[in-house]
């Protein structure tokens, strides 16, 4: 079993930027490929990003290509979601994943990311 918990979302405005954490806890956690989605009110969960546990491999969704960046620590067992220039439309609950390719074996509680305008 994986346990994932995210943290560092929270209310900022258009233009900052936030970091977001997973801690990946559970058994062979630094070999899991990661990713992070999000779901806005009404909307399906869209993947946003994702790595492969080796890191040689990343996936972007195209609005976030240039902003938005992934990375872990396989040292700390930790998936970052560094997002710059945020926009008001990337307001929406924030979800870390694991396993698979999109990862979504598992699922983190998620993190509410609003974007004021």
């Amino acid at each position: 079993q994986v346990q994932l918990v995210e943290s560092g979302g929270g209310l900022v405005q258009a233009g900052d930027s936030l970091r977001l954490s997973c801690a990946v806890s559970g058994r062979k956690s630094v070999n899991y490929n990661m990713g992070w989605f999000r779901q806005a009110p009404g909307k399906e969960r869209e993947a946003v990003a994702a790595i492969r546990w080796s890191g040689d491999s990343t996936y972007y969704e195209n609005s976030v290509k240039g902003r938005f960046t992934i990375s872990r620590d396989n040292a700390k067992n930790t998936v970052y979601l560094q997002m710059n220039s945020l926009k008001p439309e990337d307001t929406a609950v924030y979800y870390c994943a694991a396993g698979g390719w999109l990862p979504s074996n598992y699922w983190g509680q998620g993190t509410q990311v609003t974007v004021s305008s």
